[in-house]
């Protein structure tokens, strides 16, 4: 049974509360019917980003020299804390650094490829990370590759090729390079991005919504002659600034790439810079809004064809980045945010809104994946994972199937962009015979009990619960100190329900057989 998204979120709205007072909270209550779904879950919504700027790769996934790297420059330790949180698509190289890169320069003898100089970070890139350390690296962390094409100072042959040389098994001038350059058969890369945040004033090569419209749209007739089996992903909104036109940027995109890219993409990035956690807390609710105004005109567009094709969102960067931002942020150790528990909250909240738009969004990319706005932070002695990496992996390894619509009844709070932010955000999957709740405590200070109803399945026995919390919400991880990580233990529940105590600033992760 289909449920709108505007029932969803009917049903979550309760009286205004206000956030954060000293006397004893309401309660919650989460409704749940296994046959009201909003469609399959890819998990690719879980996936990751690694691009050529700061320590991300070099000094975090990529370390040649180091005694904690394999003989082939990849650290070990960054390897294992990396398949923690079973990456299900790895977006490369970039990011900004992707619209002037020219991907030849990262392929041949590391010795021989030429040094150049990186404009979008301030850096010299040495090219010794390039398109066959990628792709072994995504071999080695069982994930799969998605790789951004240049279409900023790049041209049309060359994003060509670069598929050509990754993915043709005939004979060629440019498969010969790949096989002189020791890989014989073809990697088949899926994924293709059709370029970076071109609406973006500072991107190298942006262009207006019109001409990028074009100028993709011939990119992707060639790549797609040359590998019809691949999937490319369009640039959508990256530029929320004022004055700024991200939904008519989407809407002439999708118009010229309808009919050749599989996804639009979106980014969104929040922060506290007001000190404010209860408007920092509603930042999910930003997403919502940028997802269904996306989907809808993807609806319209898309209406009234014939042929099956479909158009998805590829919310392929998203994560909490306001410390560590500015002009200033150019060189080497740049963009390494410390994260909190509070933020670890915020990127619970919007693993919830992509689960709850699975019939849309099919691809996200949290960006990005270390040192740089990352869960994982390496110094050269190792590492510690930072307080997100755990609502991450929560998701990555527990959320499949079909993402479910919830009823919820919780007291909720008015922010300054909203009149009604439910205290407690939640999503929801059921596969086969498991049940998988995903339930934030938005509160800072009170304790919600939550009663969990099912309506049409009964348990088939104690539930599982991890709980991610820590001191308080300013509590940060770091080496050799970690204050914010899981905590796992079992509950009870009497055939169709559960009582649970969500404590204050704290995500659950409710997990259970159904019989």
């Amino acid at each position: 049974m289909e449920i709108t998204r505007r029932e969803a979120i009917a049903a979550t709205m309760a009286a205004p509360f206000v956030i954060g007072a000293d006397q004893a909270g309401p309660s919650a209550h989460v409704k749940v019917n296994t046959t009201h779904t909003r469609g399959p879950i890819d998990r690719k919504i879980f996936g990751n980003f690694i691009e050529h700027l700061g320590r991300c790769i070099d000094g975090g996934v990529f370390q040649e020299g180091s005694p904690l790297s394999d003989h082939e420059g990849f650290r070990k330790d960054v390897m294992a804390a990396v398949r923690g949180l079973e990456v299900p698509i790895l977006r490369w190289p970039g990011g900004n650094f992707s619209s002037n890169y020219d991907w030849m320069d990262g392929i041949g003898p590391r010795n021989k490829r030429p040094r150049r100089l990186e404009m979008a970070w301030g850096t010299v890139e040495t090219n010794r990370f390039g398109t066959h350390e990628f792709l072994d690296y995504v071999a080695r962390i069982g994930t799969e590759p998605y790789i951004c094409v240049n279409l900023g100072t790049g041209s049309w042959v060359e994003a060509q090729r670069w598929v050509e040389y990754v993915n043709c098994g005939l004979d060629t001038a440019v498969t010969r390079m790949r096989k002189k350059n020791g890989r014989a058969k073809p990697w088949k890369v899926t994924y293709w991005g059709l370029g970076n945040e071109m609406d973006g004033p500072w991107q190298m090569g942006h262009r207006t919504a019109e001409d990028y419209g074009k100028f993709a749209l011939e990119a992707a007739k060639l790549m797609k002659l040359t590998d019809p089996s691949i999937k490319l992903v369009a640039a959508g909104a990256s530029n929320f600034r004022p004055g700024a036109d991200w939904v008519g940027w989407n809407r002439t995109v999708i118009d010229w790439l309808k009919d050749y890219a599989d996804y639009i993409s979106m980014h969104l990035y929040v922060g506290n810079h007001d000190n404010d956690y209860a408007e920092f807390l509603a930042s999910s609710l930003d997403m919502d809004q940028r997802i269904e105004t996306l989907a809808g005109d993807i609806a319209k567009a898309m209406a009234g064809r014939t042929d099956g094709r479909k158009l998805y969102i590829a919310f392929d960067e998203y994560n909490v980045w306001y410390r560590a931002r500015g002009p200033q942020q150019r060189g080497r150790n740049i963009l390494e945010e410390h994260y909190n528990l509070e933020d670890a909250l915020v990127v619970a909240t919007m693993l919830n809104s992509l689960v709850n738009h699975a019939d849309v969004v099919k691809i996200a990319n949290m960006a990005q994946l270390v040192n740089v706005i990352a869960p994982i932070f390496t110094n050269d002695r190792g590492l510690y994972l930072q307080t997100i990496y755990y609502p991450l992996q929560l998701f990555a390894a527990n959320v499949k199937g079909e993402s479910l619509v919830l009823a919820i009844d919780a007291p909720s709070y008015k922010s300054q962009r909203f009149d009604g932010v439910p205290l407690v955000d939640a999503s929801g999957s059921v596969d086969g015979g498991s049940l998988t709740l995903n339930l934030v405590n938005r509160s800072r200070d009170r304790l919600m009990p939550v009663a969990i109803e099912l309506e049409d399945k009964q348990f088939a026995g104690p539930l599982t619960v991890s709980e991610v919390n820590g001191p308080d919400i300013k509590s940060e991880n770091d080496f050799g100190k970690t204050l914010v990580r899981t905590v796992t233990r079992g509950e009870s529940a009497s055939r169709g329900a559960m009582s649970l105590n969500l404590p204050p600033h704290s995500f659950a992760q409710v997990r259970g057989r159904l019989a």
